[in-house]
């Protein structure tokens, strides 16, 4: 299989455009359609296409992305919700783009709820990415379902409210560091890539939007209980003001483990490698 290196990116604005969108956008489906071709083709180069055949694409809409993913030799799935663009993809996007559907990748759409199906089964087992221009009012959650399979994903990009996108993507000692850049980055390497502006969509968001990439570290298992790891992340956060030695009091733990000096902390001074060292602190803590 043909692989593609990946390319550099930078904030890229209005450019090539398309024509009026065969498709109504949905409010209440969160919904703002790609206009743009160059931004399209972007997002898809964000992905190597290596280690894996199959890519999952979550709400393709008007196939403005579709079309560039195919380009490449992938088995591709298209999820979406919403019923017109599940006829739209199936019966006016092969008739509009022939060669690329008979191209080198291969084309399935599918009308599911992502937040509903299961992953793991998807394609019978085998690794996936995924990508998309995501609703914003779902983002999080398809970050965290992304998380209970990512065994079987080594690549995950795509389009996010751009506030979103920068805290999942930020560092220790970031005012925006939280339960998303920990729980992310502890299994994958984040990067912010491009933001994009809302003169690209129909009908254009309130909000710029960030594109981010995560590739799964090559050892993704960690040294504590996951569960656990979840339960301090978040419990320390929901708190984030308060040193962890008040915000994890629920924990009911030691006087002995308190007394270690990175009780004295607060949550967003702790890297990613310090909260799985906490949890197995918490983990083996005896009264």
């Amino acid at each position: 299989m043909g692989k593609k290196k990946r390319k550099s990116f930078h904030t890229w604005k209005d450019q090539k455009r398309t024509h009026d969108s065969p498709v109504q956008a949905k409010k209440h489906l969160g919904q703002h359609f790609l206009t743009d071709e160059t931004i399209a083709e972007k997002i898809a180069e964000t992905l190597s296409f290596e280690g894996y055949d199959h890519v999952l694409e979550i709400g393709p809409g008007t196939g403005v992305l579709t079309k560039y993913l195919l380009q490449n030799d992938i088995h591709l799935i298209a999820m979406d919700l919403d019923s017109e663009s599940i006829i739209y993809l199936n019966q006016s996007f092969p008739l509009e783009h022939q060669k690329v559907v008979q191209g080198k990748g291969s084309f399935t759409v599918l009308e599911a709820d992502f937040l509903k199906q299961d992953l793991g089964t998807l394609f019978k087992g085998q690794q996936f990415a995924i990508t998309g221009n995501f609703p914003y009012n779902i983002s999080t959650q398809i970050v965290f379902k992304m998380l209970e399979v990512k065994a079987h994903v080594p690549e995950f990009s795509g389009m996010f409210q751009k506030e979103v996108a920068q805290r999942i993507c930020a560092k220790e000692g970031s005012k925006i560091y939280g339960i998303l850049s920990v729980l992310c980055q502890v299994f994958y390497n984040a990067e912010y890539l491009f933001t994009v502006h809302p003169e690209v969509f129909d009908p254009p968001p309130k909000v710029q939007s960030g594109v981010l990439r995560l590739t799964r570290k090559a050892d993704f298992s960690l040294q504590c209980d996951e569960k656990l790891l979840f339960k301090v992340v978040k419990t320390a956060f929901n708190q984030r003001r308060k040193t962890l030695r008040n915000s994890l009091k629920t924990f009911g733990l030691s006087d002995i483990l308190k007394e270690d000096t990175i009780f004295d902390r607060r949550p967003e001074q702790l890297a990613v490698a310090e909260f799985v060292a906490l949890t197995e602190m918490i983990a083996n803590d005896t009264l």
